[in-house]
């Protein structure tokens, strides 16, 4: 094993460049995938839907990128990021141009679902060029700058496309907003390298349904990735929810706010978000025991300002609305520290597909949610406090596996990290 093999990838400013280039990507998928969240109400305008179809485009987005996650991470596990990245750049960019253009519900449907196949192709890419390129020590606030990223991405989507949707009508804004596709496809191809000079990673031998067998089972035996998954299933969706399809119509219809003034809330989520990221970022990377406490917390206070907003008799107050969307803020940057549950639990060979599976939680959660309320609103018209109140059955059953599994993750993590210091000692000594 060489010298720098055995310190680990060096971070450094070509680490920041390339990182930087996997990460607009990641951006450029966000506002694409969040696009519907301020064009729900123009979209069922559009194609004459009710609740349900409508919930239907986010739902089929979710359950494309959900479904793609293990697949993903072990193509990302065998070809590495640049080609998944340029799969997934082509597929979400030809998505939303189609979207822009469809003439009916069941184009437009399709093109949603392309377009998820393409998202789904980039976090999990790009988590893995963290670890390539910066050391482990890094990792969660790597993990969390990507994340801000992606919510940055939710911010121009919530203001600039917007605003277009407002100035030049649906069919100009979604189809130029695919020009960032085709920007970042050739940044993609002109810089992206997968790993640094001499950290190569290991060359995958085998190859067919053994190799992926394999790959799944041992990422689902060790506790952490477990412990990761329901992590993210817990704290992720409720923000997803709000953000992507549902908070638009809850704020304006069922509160009675303007537009602008829903859009505002819409945005103070998502700047939260940015917030909540950078601070659990540096919180975790210098204590690794705040993870739990942090995204248990995360949970309940969610469910908390939750409840209020949706049991006030009458329409809540905009106070407590913007207390509400302060605490949906945490719950993107709380999502990744299912990540930081996996990582150590893992070997970098493996690093994908354990992602792949952790990443697979919040969509799913999010997935059954966005129908859930749909199908409630339509079945007790438009009643937006029962269709919101599904969101409690999911926190509890998450929360259960979380704490059910917190022991035997906290263990074997214990046990992998006298390894891993047994097995670099020699090294380290040689060096």
């Amino acid at each position: 094993m060489s010298a720098a093999a055995a310190y680990g990838p060096p971070g450094g400013r070509q680490a920041i460049a390339v990182w930087s280039v996997g990460v607009s990507v990641y951006f450029v998928a966000v506002i694409f995938r969040t696009s519907l969240g301020v064009a729900g109400l123009d979209a069922a305008d559009r194609f004459g839907v009710n609740a349900s179809a409508l919930a239907a485009f986010s739902i089929l987005q979710l359950l494309v990128y959900a479904g793609m996650q293990i697949p993903v991470g072990l193509l990302v596990d065998r070809l590495g990021t640049k080609k998944v990245l340029t799969i997934g750049v082509v597929l979400f960019t030809a998505g939303q141009l189609g979207f822009a253009f469809s003439p009916s519900y069941g184009l437009a449907l399709a093109s949603r679902a392309l377009l998820g196949c393409g998202d789904a192709m980039t976090f999990i890419s790009v988590l893995r060029l963290g670890t390539r390129w910066f050391p482990a020590r890094r990792g969660p606030i790597v993990a969390q700058l990507a994340a801000l990223a992606g919510m940055a991405g939710n911010l121009v989507s919530t203001l600039v496309l917007a605003w277009l949707l407002h100035e030049v009508g649906w069919t100009a804004a979604f189809a130029g907003s695919a020009a960032a596709g085709a920007f970042v496809l050739v940044l993609l191809l002109l810089f992206l390298k997968d790993h640094p000079e001499g950290h190569e990673p290991p060359r995958v031998a085998q190859a067919g349904s053994a190799y992926v067998r394999e790959q799944i089972a041992a990422a689902w035996r060790e506790p952490g990735t477990r412990l990761g998954l329901w992590t993210h299933f817990t704290t992720q969706f409720p923000a997803m929810v709000f953000l992507l399809l549902w908070g638009m119509p809850f704020l304006v219809e069922a509160q009675g706010l303007s537009r602008g003034t829903a859009g505002g809330l819409l945005t103070l989520v998502v700047v939260s978000n940015m917030v909540f990221g950078v601070a659990f970022g540096q919180a975790i990377a210098r204590r690794h025991t705040a993870r739990l406490p942090v995204a248990v917390g995360t949970v309940a206070s969610t469910a908390v300002l939750w409840a209020a907003a949706i049991g006030y008799p009458g329409d809540a107050p905009m106070w407590l609305l913007i207390v509400l969307c302060v605490v949906l803020g945490a719950c993107g940057p709380a999502s990744m520290i299912g990540f930081d549950f996996s990582r150590p639990a893992n070997p970098p060979e493996r690093q994908g597909t354990a992602s792949g599976i952790v990443n697979m939680g919040g969509f799913v959660a999010s997935m059954t949610t966005l129908l859930a309320v749909g199908v409630l609103l339509d079945a007790t018209g438009d009643n937006y406090r029962i269709a919101f109140a599904s969101v409690f059955v999911l926190q509890a059953f998450g929360l259960t596996q979380m704490l059910r599994l917190r022991k035997k993750a906290a263990c074997r993590e214990r046990e992998h990290e006298r390894l891993v210091a047994a097995s670099s000692a020699p090294v380290e000594a040689s060096v």
